[in-house]
């Protein structure tokens, strides 16, 4: 049977390797799939959750329990993404030189796959202000209280983002049909 992150925690705050190892081995791949949301990239999504998880073992100590172990390392997470994402600013981009060429004959794969990226690209274009809780709801299905613990901001400040960082995407998406709200189906 697994352990539960709490007891995981409490052996690694202790100096268990082992359920270190373990912890990080169990939240790795969500914590990555997280950077590689509010990043936009396999690059630097790798650099923050990187800095994640050594943030994680240097602050393990310090985790109090009053959120779970999930939402407290989504909110390391986010953090270090956000300072990727301005250490990115400060960096030159490469340009892509190179052309390309589309397939002869478009599959449904590959209009899925033009369609994740265009969701992509405009996920991307939000600010960071409101990209970050759309996809902490949206994609991760946090709720209102997690996502308001997770950015430490409050849960009426989390439902105002929300609310316009999709409108603003369904603007960009070109998806608006003057509602007020493209997925009203929320509930705290």
């Amino acid at each position: 049977m697994e352990r539960p992150d709490e007891d995981l925690v409490r052996l690694a705050a202790g100096g268990d390797r082992s359920a270190m190892e373990d912890l990080l081995g169990r939240h790795h791949d969500r914590i990555w799939s997280l950077c590689r949301r509010i990043t936009g990239n396999d690059a630097d999504a790798s650099d923050a959750t990187q800095e994640a998880l050594m943030a994680i073992v240097r602050g393990l100590d310090r985790f109090d329990g009053r959120a779970s172990f999930k939402t407290w390392s989504y909110r390391v997470a986010t953090n270090a993404c956000l300072d990727e994402l301005r250490r990115r600013k400060r960096r030159p981009e490469p340009t892509d030189l190179q052309e390309h060429e589309p397939p002869p004959h478009p599959t449904v794969f590959d209009e899925q796959l033009v369609e994740g990226d265009r969701i992509s690209t405009a996920l991307a274009a939000l600010p960071d202000s409101f990209r970050v809780p759309v996809i902490l709801r949206d994609v991760y299905d946090l709720d209102y209280a997690e996502i308001s613990e997770t950015l430490d901001i409050p849960p009426g400040t989390v439902r105002s983002r929300i609310a316009r960082g999709r409108r603003h995407l369904a603007d960009l998406l070109g998806t608006r049909s003057g509602s007020p709200d493209v997925n009203t189906d929320d509930h705290a």
